[in-house]
């Protein structure tokens, strides 16, 4: 493991291990036990897409571990103004010990790990968010204790989210049924890698349909950043497709339901579905902060 730069890199032992050290610093930081094992390392953040919850775990994940975090917005570099990526990635690794960049498209986290010689992890893109499902994949073995036999169900867009819960859920043994509109489909790439696992996933326009049995409910906003132009649009495709107390009669009565935030009440979940889950959802963005520091410490350690 040299990045994290997709789910589908990562082999299920892979998911595993990093699950299993963000445990140990969980348990560590509770514990009051110093765990610098980044002392005197630095990550550079680069963030074309603002978020509050992945700028302070990782600025906090950072210090926590003895290192130094770097935040660098798009008017820091001259990525796009006149300096190709490969330079960038070129000229930060004769400074930095690590990456992690918060952007558009994938190919800039590609390029940044194909041209740098440092470890590059991918904060979000387009097509997927890896910290935030092994962030979930830890929230669910702590509520769950065990992956075998669970269903995770997704209502929504087959968004990045979409596309990175497929992978990681389907990796660690679960299986996935998914929710969308025809013209919000997952990533081909996505659905290809799994069609391999035969009757384990499920792509349907019912969200009735996807929740029957389920033991994890998830979903994301409608419009995310870059897509508020076409928020009106969505509202009118993603009508129906609600976590609400229907989906959830279907489930299992000892169902979770996890939210990667912001989340918006009565659009894709509703307010009583989101305050009697609440422990859930805040515990799974607590994670981002164990989950991603045990990434940092597997690449950069």
């Amino acid at each position: 493991m040299k990045h994290l730069l997709k789910m589908l890199d990562l082999s299920t032992e892979e998911i595993i291990r990093i699950l299993d050290l963000a445990d140990q610093l969980k348990y560590e930081l509770k514990h009051g036990i110093p765990h610098p094992h980044l002392k005197g390392k630095s990550l550079g953040m680069i963030f074309q897409k603002a978020s509050t919850r992945t700028r302070v775990s990782f600025e906090t994940g950072m210090y926590q571990l003895g290192g130094h975090p770097l935040f660098l917005s798009s008017d820091d570099l001259q990525i796009g103004r006149g300096e190709p990526v490969q330079d960038t990635a070129r000229v930060l690794s004769r400074y930095l010990d690590g990456i992690m960049i918060r952007t558009f498209e994938q190919k800039e986290v590609e390029d940044l790990a194909q041209y740098g010689s440092i470890p590059v992890i991918n904060g979000l893109t387009d097509f997927c968010h890896p910290c935030q499902i092994l962030a979930d994949l830890m929230t669910i073995r702590e509520y769950k204790t065990d992956f075998n036999g669970l269903k995770m169900c997704f209502i929504g867009d087959g968004n990045n989210m979409a596309n990175s819960l497929i992978v990681g859920c389907l990796k660690v043994g679960m299986s996935v049924s998914i929710a969308c509109p025809d013209a919000y489909h997952p990533a081909q790439e996505v659905l290809e890698f799994a069609q391999a696992y035969g009757d384990r996933f499920e792509l349907t326009d019912q969200p009735l349909t996807a929740a029957k049995d389920a033991d994890v409910v998830i979903t994301d906003v409608w419009a995310s950043m870059g897509q508020e132009g076409e928020a009106e649009k969505r509202k009118k495709a993603f009508h129906g497709y609600q976590v609400n107390d229907d989906v959830m009669a279907l489930a299992h009565s000892d169902a979770i339901v996890l939210h990667c935030l912001p989340a918006h009440r009565e659009e894709e979940i509703t307010e009583k579905v989101f305050e009697v889950h609440a422990a859930e959802i805040f515990e799974e963005a607590e994670n981002r902060l164990h989950a991603q520091k045990a990434v940092m410490v597997k690449l950069m350690g």
